[in-house]
């Protein structure tokens, strides 16, 4: 009779890989970054360490698909790479063409555009590198999956997110809000929160879970990227009480990944994310 019972070193391996994926993935965001990389690393060292990173993750995928011992990690390992080509290409054309062009972040038009940039550049990339892997764009939930449910999760969280958004935006250090003064926002608003959801949705769950998923299971792999998506925001300065931020930001990107695994698509979390940002840019662009 079969058991699907790990073994005591199957048990050691699964942790481990664990731990590895999380501080590689955390690592390279918090390192290579657009926002991390301007004070993490000198620009020069910046780009070589990119280098160095990226070639030595495409080897080792490469290596892995290769051998059966390990040709289960081989996709996650190559999931790191397109996240180190996306922040490595991210710093290049999110940062320095927004520079060049003279676009400030002194206007909603001025935060809206670059992120609009930095979500077509992460985006392309995480497709682009997939379909030339041999991967469908299933595997990264870029599909129609269960649709209206997604639909009507996203929607909704949306809706509630935009109705509320002005009472919630106190909590992000929100001045002198009212409906007359957001009303010129709007357009810019929901570019700049669509592109960040678009693009945070696909970097931290869509890029990795169905990858992850077989070696861990499907709450421990939505409980890895929602420590590292929330690891990622305890230095944000945006918030006016950081701990109640940390707190509620954990649980939704819980609920993040599965609106994801439950819809089997990103619409559905990209939506869901979109609202959650809605009161934070509205308190960001009150201070303008």
């Amino acid at each position: 009779m079969k058991t699907n019972r790990l073994s005591a070193w199957e048990w050691v391996e699964r942790i481990l890989a664990a731990v590895v994926f999380t501080a590689a993935a955390a690592g390279i965001m918090i390192v290579f970054s657009p926002w991390g990389s301007k004070t993490v690393l000198p620009p020069v060292w910046d780009y070589l360490a990119k280098i160095a990173v990226s070639l030595l993750l495409l080897i080792l995928a490469l290596l892995a698909r290769k051998r059966p011992r390990l040709e289960r990690y081989w996709q996650i390992i190559f999931a790191l790479f397109i996240l180190t080509v996306v922040v490595t290409l991210q710093r290049i054309f999110g940062y320095y063409m927004v520079l060049f062009m003279g676009v400030t972040d002194d206007t909603p038009a001025g935060w809206a555009l670059p992120k609009l940039n930095e979500s077509f550049v992460a985006i392309s990339v995480i497709v682009i590198l997939t379909l030339l892997s041999g991967g469908s764009l299933g595997s990264i939930y870029l599909q129609k999956g269960r649709l209206k449910l997604g639909l009507l999760i996203g929607l909704g969280v949306f809706a509630v997110f935009a109705l509320g958004g002005i009472p919630m935006a106190s909590l992000f250090n929100a001045k002198d809000l009212s409906l007359a003064r957001i009303v010129p926002w709007i357009p810019w608003l929901l570019i700049h929160v669509l592109a960040n959801g678009a693009m945070e949705e696909m970097m931290f769950r869509g890029l990795f879970l169905r990858k992850i998923q077989p070696l861990f299971g499907k709450f421990i792999s939505i409980f890895l990227l929602a420590f590292i998506f929330t690891g990622l925001h305890l230095w944000v300065t945006y918030t006016a009480d950081q701990r109640i931020f940390i707190a509620v930001t954990f649980p939704l990107a819980l609920i993040l990944g599965w609106v994801m695994q439950k819809t089997d698509s990103a619409w559905g979390s990209i939506l869901f994310h979109a609202g959650m940002d809605i009161p934070i840019m509205l308190g960001t662009f009150s201070l303008l």
